[in-house]
């Protein structure tokens, strides 16, 4: 996520989306005239205020999306069966930022009357699933293949996820390893609340069933562990010759809560490396879900000798820069038309919009490097990644970025309420960034060698890019 100040682009988005409130009901119905209305409404507010709505798919095709969607609802929906219509439709923007959640009632309501899947699970490069981990009542082996749950098979449920997940553009790495991390979450939102479940699964021994008993959430890791539970956010270190430095996350106030100050870092640890005259770092931003575009920007600086551009412009929509006018002019600047498009020119209090072009850093790395990235690299990790990636800067090792390669729509996003009892949140800026805008269109950055992980990789943690890189330079010395 980016941070930015707050202002009037806030005010004008909640008066757009808000909506009257009502006392909360999870068994109230609405009506199929009413859902269909609500929809169409919800999505011509959001292709209003956002951006990048049109980015990776076309208006033309969105309208034949809507329609598709408008005319399966022909009977009325409660607000869970209304959700599960919207989220492929959100999805379907491209943009890992364009949220849509129930509201806090509502999880505490499913919370409250149902249960979570009992396994834990991996989905290898075939789209095979796995059991990696049991919290079950029952004896299912571990890294058994999952056939059906609850009679219905395991790629009709992976198909269904996939299509309501949110990511850049086309991207899939990002939804396979959410899926192998929070399979049980999404399963119990888009698919089905059950207290038990049926499997069928296929082992060494053949075909076995069981009937599983539904588990509380605490039994799963969270998804913030990957990111906000670490010790330190920045870990350097030189061994046997090589640099090795792990960005967790560029979030100011993720770092700073680890009693860290990036730049401080960054300095000390390049000047670490010229001082020992290292000939090679390794740059690990694998799970790096973004944060602070400074701190990105200031990294990317120490890749270079001379001047370079970060982003090639940031956009809004026509709606939103018209409502920067009167005593918001004294907080922002006042967008510029150009080529039909209004370009973000940023604020008077922030820097936050000035990496258009950036100076090299004096103690800047002149080694190689090696970047290892995965589908969890999102927002301004992407940028990074893409920097270094189209400048050929970093060999990148691992997979596909969750984030964009052309950029992202983010910056300010509002969470605002909708009916009924579910919230959106609307990103208002389309940053592009400053590559090769005919590469790479809908996808993350590439890797320059892709790692395959199987189950047995992912159950002992084996740390498959790592390995691969130091035998890299083994070759090379």
């Amino acid at each position: 996520m980016k941070y930015v100040i707050l202002g009037i682009l806030t005010i004008v988005a909640t008066s757009i989306f808000a909506q009257k409130k009502e006392a909360f009901n999870p068994d109230q119905k609405f009506s199929a005239d009413s859902v269909r209305k609500w929809t169409v409404e919800i999505m011509d507010e959001l292709a209003a205020a956002q951006p990048g709505f049109y980015r990776y798919t076309s208006k033309a095709r969105f309208d034949h999306l809507i329609d598709s969607t408008l005319q399966t609802i022909s009977d009325s929906l409660n607000t869970l069966e209304f959700y599960r219509k919207l989220k492929p439709l959100f999805a379907q923007i491209g943009c890992l930022h364009t949220g849509l959640r129930l509201s806090e009632d509502y999880e505490k309501h499913i919370k409250n009357t149902s249960s979570l899947f009992p396994l834990e699970i991996f989905i290898n490069s075939q789209n095979q699933v796995f059991v990696t981990k049991n919290h079950s009542n029952q004896s299912v082996p571990i890294k058994s293949e999952i056939l059906t749950i609850n009679d219905r098979p395991i790629d009709e449920i992976l198909n269904i996820l996939y299509n309501a997940i949110p990511t850049d553009g086309y991207n899939r790495t990002l939804k396979v390893l959410l899926l192998n991390y929070r399979f049980s979450i999404w399963y119990q939102s888009m698919i089905d609340l059950r207290n038990t479940f049926r499997l069928t699964v296929k082992t060494i021994e053949g075909i076995r069933t069981y009937t599983l008993a539904g588990v509380e959430s605490k039994v799963f890791p969270s998804i913030d562990s990957l990111e906000s539970a670490h010790k330190k956010q920045l870990v350097f270190e030189i061994k046997n010759g090589i640099g090795y430095l792990t960005i967790h996350s560029f979030a100011k106030t993720v770092i700073n809560k680890n009693n860290q100050n990036f730049k401080k870092f960054i300095r000390k640890s390049f000047d670490a490396l010229r001082q020992e005259q290292v000939k090679y770092l390794i740059v690990d931003v694998r799970h790096n879900t973004g944060g602070t575009d400074g701190n990105a920007a200031f990294l990317t600086s120490h890749f270079f000798n001379e001047t370079f551009r970060y982003w090639e412009k940031i956009e809004l929509t026509e709606y939103m820069a018209k409502q920067i006018k009167g005593i918001y002019r004294i907080f922002y600047s006042k967008p510029e038309l150009k080529d039909s498009t209004y370009h973000w020119k940023g604020s008077l209090f922030t820097k936050e919009f000035n990496y258009y072009n950036v100076a090299p850093a004096k103690n800047h790395f002149e080694g190689k490097v090696f970047l290892i990235t995965n589908g969890s690299c999102m927002s301004s990790c992407s940028d990074f990644a893409a920097i270094l990636s189209h400048h050929k800067k970093a060999v990148v090792v691992g997979q596909e970025c969750g984030g964009g390669y052309q950029g992202n729509t983010s910056g300010l996003m509002p969470n605002e309420d909708v009916h009924p009892n579910m919230i959106m949140t609307v990103p208002l800026l389309k940053y592009t960034t400053a590559v090769d805008h005919t590469k790479n269109i809908g996808r993350g950055t590439p890797p320059d060698y892709v790692t395959d992980h199987t189950v047995d990789d992912w159950i002992a943690k084996k740390d498959v890019e790592m390995e691969l890189i130091e035998n890299l330079i083994k070759k090379e010395e």
